[in-house]
């Protein structure tokens, strides 16, 4: 015994023994379950379900079986699997928002695009449809080859006949080990004259066809919006994706008031979590332009999408609905599969086509020698039952009184042995003339079928003419002008980019609200305008900076003696019920830079920047916006200079006055001063010590003004100060503030 035992042990390497027993998994997995053969567009449980209901002669005009008789026959017969795997594949097939041409007729509940599940297998009941038919059409010919089942007890076939271009019009999707398919769904017809264009010229190419076949054609319908040279990217080398857009409109309510209608969705996305993901959004006001949504669906869908108010843009509102639900989703194309049933490759559009129209040509000529060899046999029968009228008399004979009728019969009227076992089971009801006319006329029609079958079989261009007619036939049945061909999704126009920051601003809810900045650099938002800055409070040892009034979707600009502009959204900006955050927190701003100003950004403004060096540009507005929270470099100092002030400048000024701590003023005019995007600047004026002290843009006709008193009071005489930039100046009018300052 121990001898025996000993003989049984194996001696491997455990990882060459993992490895072995992996691979096999792999290719199981990859051969036998997760790919679809390119001929049928099947996978084994569609192969066996669909042979299974076949055999229980499901046909489309005769009576439905229930479902757990069909999931019992195909788990005992052909796919040794859980019966919930088997009926779930048997419920896709069923679901007509699910597959675009659906293969199972489902009588009862067969779940529904909410997300909702079958009734149970015992409840339900199918038969197959007339597009399953087509690709069963055959299989009882010699289309196709056969195999044992598991057990050895049944034959399946390997693969359908596939009379209809079932890969591409229903898609697949899979993941097998080390690889995926993902194939969406497409439009017959178009793939029918993609099909004609490809026999008509070899030479066509993928760029060809998808002038014909424009995209995925998905059973939900919707809108698709992708750019055409990725379409055809995709198309060139079989992977890819396709971004799809629920359709919509705008319904008037009258009096400027609107509602948004979803009337299809995207493929695979279930209505009832979309609702559930719009509703949180609302929830939690990150769509704050969105009021409510209401599920009015019958049995088409109907969403509806009230906005906040009337003023909001429609085409706004769905954008920010796209970027964060699935009312946009994207579908990847992997066209992963097994080339003849043994190869797993990634094939492009014309090699899935080409593939296909092969199959059907080896199909069409499987059938036509299976009926030519029926023919033949016919015809040989027919040809002893004609012997047998002229001779009906000698045959008679033979039969009554020979000992070996059979051998006689041979031997006198040199008959195959299928004609004498025809002619010995001839009943005597057939004798009389007319079935001798009947017979004639028979067999004059299969020698002429026997000669079309015989030219077909040795002509390929007769071949490819019948495949021809095939596919005029599948456009007849499913085009355009048929409800079930009619092409579902819209081809729409590529996206166009949308600015993120409007799309941003229009998530943010508006209100009026005060910007408060200590000179401590602390800062926080009050709702609301018109704050007497005598009601705030600030921290001990603080005291207040700056006050400005803008909009919870306003961009509040900061300027730091570094040079550097720092970014914060106003709805972002902490509430102005505390002493509010440390901008230092909210922004990188270095311990050692103080803020030198706080303004609301305003687009396709100019702005004069200046440091105490004396060097200053103007800059636009939009050039001030930082991205991140470490801010934009705009005027570059160094040494001991640091950034002294930020001034708006209006369209209409024409010259600058600047000031210096050593109280000499220049005037001169603003032309002279550069635009910039960032830098140094140039030299506004000389200082022998000291530095800017402030400077301001003016139109020389208004005049230039300055703080006096409670007031402000007008140079009358500004030619003292008028010179060229990078001058020293001279000293300011009588009465001008000791504090250098304009304002």
């Amino acid at each position: 015994m121990a001898e025996e035992l000993e003989h049984q042990i194996i001696d491997q390497q455990f990882g060459e023994i993992l490895s072995d027993k992996y691979l096999s998994y792999a290719l199981s997995t990859i051969m036998s379950r997760s790919l679809p053969d390119v001929r049928d567009g099947m996978k084994p449980v569609h192969r066996r379900l669909m042979y299974a209901m076949y055999q229980l002669k499901l046909n489309p005009n005769l009576q439905p079986k229930k479902s757990a008789r069909v999931v019992g026959d195909v788990i005992g017969k052909y796919h040794p699997h859980g019966d919930t795997a088997v009926y779930d594949a048997m419920v896709r097939l069923a679901q007509d928002f699910a597959q675009r041409y659906p293969l199972v007729d489902g009588q009862g509940n067969f779940g529904n695009i909410d997300g909702d599940n079958a009734a149970a297998m015992r409840y339900t009941e199918a038969r197959l449809t007339d597009v399953a038919m087509m690709l069963l059409d055959g299989i009882e010919e010699n289309a196709v080859d056969f195999r044992p089942t598991y057990d050895g007890s049944e034959k399946e076939p390997i693969v359908l006949p596939g009379g209809f271009p079932n890969l591409l019009a229903n898609g697949s999707s899979g993941i097998a080990v080390g690889m995926a398919t993902s194939i969406p769904p497409h439009n017959v017809d178009e793939l029918c004259e993609a099909m004609e264009l490809m026999l008509e010229n070899k030479d066509a190419t993928v760029k060809d066809l998808v002038k014909i076949v424009k995209g995925p054609d998905f059973p939900t319908g919707g809108t698709l919006v992708e750019n055409p040279k990725d379409v055809l990217e995709a198309y060139e080398t079989g992977r890819g994706s396709f971004r799809t857009r629920a359709k919509w409109e705008v319904e008037d309510l009258g009096r400027g008031v609107y509602q948004i209608v979803v009337t299809e969705i995207p493929y695979q996305v279930q209505k009832s979590k979309l609702i559930e993901k719009i509703a949180e959004l609302i929830t939690t006001k990150k769509l704050p332009m969105l009021e409510d949504v209401r599920d009015e669906s019958a049995e088409d869908i109907r969403l509806i999408l009230v906005p906040k108010s009337k003023n909001i843009e429609a085409e706004l509102l769905m954008e920010a609905l796209f970027r964060n639900t699935d009312l946009e989703s994207r579908f990847s194309l992997n066209m992963n599969v097994l080339d003849n049933g043994l190869v797993p490759r990634v094939m492009n559009l014309k090699e899935v086509l080409q593939a296909w129209l092969n199959h059907q040509k080896e199909v069409l000529v499987r059938r036509s020698q299976f009926r030519l060899e029926k023919v033949l046999h016919r015809l040989e029968v027919l040809e002893g039952y004609l012997v047998v009228y002229l001779n009906i008399d000698e045959v008679i004979r033979i039969i009554r009184f020979e000992d070996d009728p059979k051998a006689e019969l041979a031997k006198k009227f040199k008959l195959s042995e299928v004609q004498v076992e025809a002619i010995l089971n001839l009943r005597l009801r057939r004798l009389h003339k007319l079935e001798e006319m009947e017979i004639k006329t028979e067999h004059e029609g299969l020698t002429q079928e026997k000669e079309e079958l015989e030219k077909l079989i040795a002509s390929t261009p007769r071949q490819w003419t019948r495949i021809k007619k095939q596919i005029k036939e599948i456009r007849n049945l499913f085009g355009q002008d048929t409800e079930l061909g009619a092409r579902r999704t819209k081809i729409g126009k590529a996206v166009a980019l949308v600015d993120l920051d409007d799309l941003e601003e229009a998530m943010i809810e508006k209100e009026p609200i005060t910007v408060i900045c200590s000179k401590m650099g602390w800062v926080r938002a009050m709702k609301g305008h018109g704050h007497d800055p005598k009601d705030f409070k600030y921290k001990d040892g603080d005291r207040g900076g700056f006050v400005i009034e803008a909009q919870t979707t306003d961009k509040i600009l900061i300027f730091a003696t570094n040079g550097r502009f720092y970014t914060l959204g106003g709805d972002k900006l902490p509430s102005g019920r505390g002493f509010g955050e440390p901008v230092r927190i909210m922004v990188d701003l270095p311990n050692d830079a103080d803020i030198v100003d706080v303004m609301v950004f305003e687009p396709e403004k100019k702005v004069l920047v200046a440091a105490t060096s004396g060097h200053g540009f103007i800059v636009k507005s939009d050039d001030l916006v930082a991205q991140t929270k470490n801010g934009k470099q705009i005027l570059n100092v160094s040494g001991k200079a640091e950034a002294r002030l930020c001034k708006a400048v209006a369209v209409d000024h024409d010259h600058i006055a600047t000031i210096g701590k050593n109280r000499k003023m220049l005037v001169f005019a603003l032309e002279e001063l550069p635009e910039m995007s960032r830098g140094k600047g140039i030299t506004l004026q000389k200082f022998k010590d000291g530095g800017l002290a402030d400077a301001k843009t003016f139109k020389m006709e208004q005049g230039l003004e300055y703080k006096y008193g409670a007031g402000m009071t007008k140079v009358d005489d500004i030619s003292p100060w008028i010179g060229k930039r990078a001058q020293a100046g001279r000293l300011p009018p009588n009465g001008f503030p000791k504090s250098n300052t304009f304002d």
